[in-house]
């Protein structure tokens, strides 16, 4: 997701680190700083649900989280921070949006407590602060890679004039550069916009080529002899002449824009068997299947087989489906218990934080940079009428990366 732009407020005073006696007198506290009311309270109440199973999974009596309600709000995140970190609170985590994550990580910095948030605003990665959101550029990196190894080298994109496609035109630019593939064209369409025709018939190129096929009709019309004509029967249902300049086109949007975007692309004569479509993680929900020119198309998303269990579990303790971003709480909530037990004591240091080998969750492999972002294991997924099944298999350990 992509959260507004922060509202600049000041910053709070902070507060000072909790001292080791007062520490070690009791539980270990993690503070979990989520949107528990506001527009995205059904979010932060998912999460915080999928953080207290983890808990309970995990079996450690020792570790006590602190829930703090953000209420969505850069001033509210501030506010949560200082009352977990007045109540003892050793690492945060959370928060959602990147105003939160903004006025939250000088306060933590302040009282030498790391952050796991949940933001994709990777400008406030690093110095203590780590991103546990799904990043569009390593989906785009995956899913174009994986293109490439399937033989494509051509590659287009049709994206929101937003901050989320801005990144992930920047990223499919990134992923094509030094394998000899390219980028041949990329339309941006105003993700306000009720109508991107106009942007698809661009990247299609569709005035041009079907000025060529009426140009050929003509020439072939003026022939006349029999073999002209057995070729003009064969152009009747075609609208255009010659196909697009790209083999893969990426369009890194969301399900419900997705649906009502997809059908105009056959429709201009981008021809889904002959350009395969690409998508980000925003493509990982059900339903899509629905639209037939999306049937075929490939994404890159964290993989489904641990997920898949802990939808049915949650689905049976709390009677409702789980948002996708509740697997972040649970993960988060699962790593901040491994750090708890350590052997010397609990660690929520950079080291301990960053290790190289990573950790398993429920998304699959993944592990913190030291520059604060994350790193996953992604699998392929290839849309079919009957679910998405795994084209291209996750990593497993980190050995299979290069960095």
């Amino acid at each position: 997701m992509v959260p507004p732009p922060p509202v600049p407020e000041p910053t709070p005073e902070p507060v000072p680190a909790p001292t080791p006696e007062v520490v070690a007198a009791g539980p270990v506290k993690v503070g979990v700083l989520l949107p528990l009311s506001g527009p995205n309270a059904a979010i932060g109440r998912a999460m915080l649900d999928a953080a207290q199973m983890a808990l309970f999974d995990v079996g450690d009596k020792e570790l006590q989280l602190l829930p703090r309600d953000t209420q969505g709000t850069p001033q509210g995140a501030a506010d949560a921070a200082q009352a977990a970190l007045g109540e003892g609170a050793r690492f945060l985590i959370g928060p959602l949006l990147a105003g939160e994550v903004e006025r939250v990580k000088p306060i933590a910095k302040a009282a030498n407590v790391r952050v796991l948030a949940f933001s994709t605003a990777t400008q406030f990665a690093g110095d203590g602060t780590y991103l546990m959101g799904f990043l569009p550029k390593e989906e785009v990196s995956r899913v174009v890679a994986f293109a490439h190894q399937r033989g494509m080298t051509k590659f287009a994109a049709l994206a929101p004039n937003s901050a989320y496609g801005q990144i992930a035109v920047d990223a499919l630019k990134a992923a094509v550069e030094g394998n000899g593939s390219e980028v041949t064209q990329v339309e941006f369409y105003d993700p306000q916009a009720t109508d991107v025709a106009p942007s698809i018939r661009r990247l299609a190129d569709y005035e041009k080529r079907r000025a060529a096929l009426a140009a050929q009709k003509k020439q072939l019309e003026a022939a006349g002899d029999d073999a002209s004509k057995a070729a003009l029967q064969r152009m009747a249902s075609q609208n255009t002449s010659g196909d697009a300049d790209f083999e893969a086109l990426l369009i890194p949007e969301g399900v419900a824009r997705l649906k009502t975007l997809a059908p105009l692309l056959p429709y201009y004569d981008l021809d889904p068997a002959r350009v395969k479509f690409l998508g980000t993680g925003l493509w990982d929900e059900p339903g899509l299947a629905s639209e037939p020119s999306l049937v075929g198309a490939w994404y890159a998303a964290a993989p489904l087989a641990q997920r898949r269990d802990f939808e049915r579990r949650y689905q049976q303790l709390y009677g409702s489906r789980p948002v996708r971003l509740a697997t972040l709480g649970y993960d988060a909530a699962a790593l901040a218990a491994v750090l708890a037990r350590e052997e010397k004591g609990p660690d929520f240091s950079d080291g301990a934080l960053t290790n190289p080998s990573g950790f398993a969750g429920l998304d699959g492999i993944f592990r913190l940079r030291t520059d604060g972002l994350v790193q996953r294991g992604l699998a392929v997924m290839e849309i079919q009428r009957n679910g998405s099944p795994v084209v291209g298999p996750a990593a497993e350990t980190f050995q299979q990366f290069t960095n």
